[in-house]
């Protein structure tokens, strides 16, 4: 917990509660369901929801805005986004079952509102959104493959709208044919080693 306050100074009480709530609320349902490796579950605020939040050092969301999680896996990036933006609506999907169930006990017991939660591809979730949210799934063809046409062409935001997609490594030939990609090193954010090789990649869609 000191890590989040370290770098979002101005949490409320009641998000300070719901993060710090996380790690057991992740070690149990880790025990049950392996949503989270075993070997990270001990870093749990600095690999998973520190670097959820890398999102938040791009763009804050606006209240009312909705944004779509693809591949959650047990509720990342969505739910500690959903926790620093309370009135920002998130839709978090999976093709995995036993990940959304994680999902929705977790929302459940954080009494999470603004979270929905949907045992469903992609390509298959239907709404319009402002952003599309996350982390690892896939190559960037894939995500604006499956995601392009739930965007929103009126932006609100301090950025368009469209993907933001926490990544790493070399994607040069990943991005090579989105032009107006930006990237986002975390390690200019984060000064944890973890995040040295770290980026949100911002691609326009709106």
């Amino acid at each position: 917990m000191e890590l989040l306050e370290t770098y979002f100074p101005e949490l409320s009480d009641d998000q300070k509660d719901h993060f710090n709530a996380l790690d057991g609320l992740y070690r149990y349902w880790n025990d049950q369901i392996n949503v989270v490796s075993r070997k990270d579950i001990d870093a749990l605020y600095e690999r998973h929801v520190l670097h959820s939040l890398g999102i938040a050092k791009v763009v804050a969301f606006n209240k009312g805005a909705r944004i779509l999680d693809v591949g959650t896996g047990g509720g990342f990036p969505g739910i500690p986004l959903a926790i620093l933006f309370p009135e920002t609506e998130f839709v978090l999907v999976d093709s995995i079952g036993k990940k959304i169930k994680v999902v929705h006990e977790v929302a459940e017991a954080l009494g999470l509102d603004n979270v929905s939660a949907f045992h469903k591809r992609a390509e298959l979730t239907q709404g319009s959104y402002d952003f599309v949210v996350t982390r690892a799934v896939t190559k960037m063809e894939g995500l604006v493959a499956w995601t392009h046409q739930k965007i929103r062409k009126d932006s609100t935001h301090s950025i368009p709208n469209g993907i933001l997609a926490l990544k790493g490594g070399d994607l040069t030939d990943e991005l090579r044919r989105y032009r107006k990609s930006v990237i986002y090193n975390l390690s200019e954010f984060f000064k944890e080693e973890f995040f040295e090789t770290k980026v949100v990649v911002h691609v326009p869609l709106g």
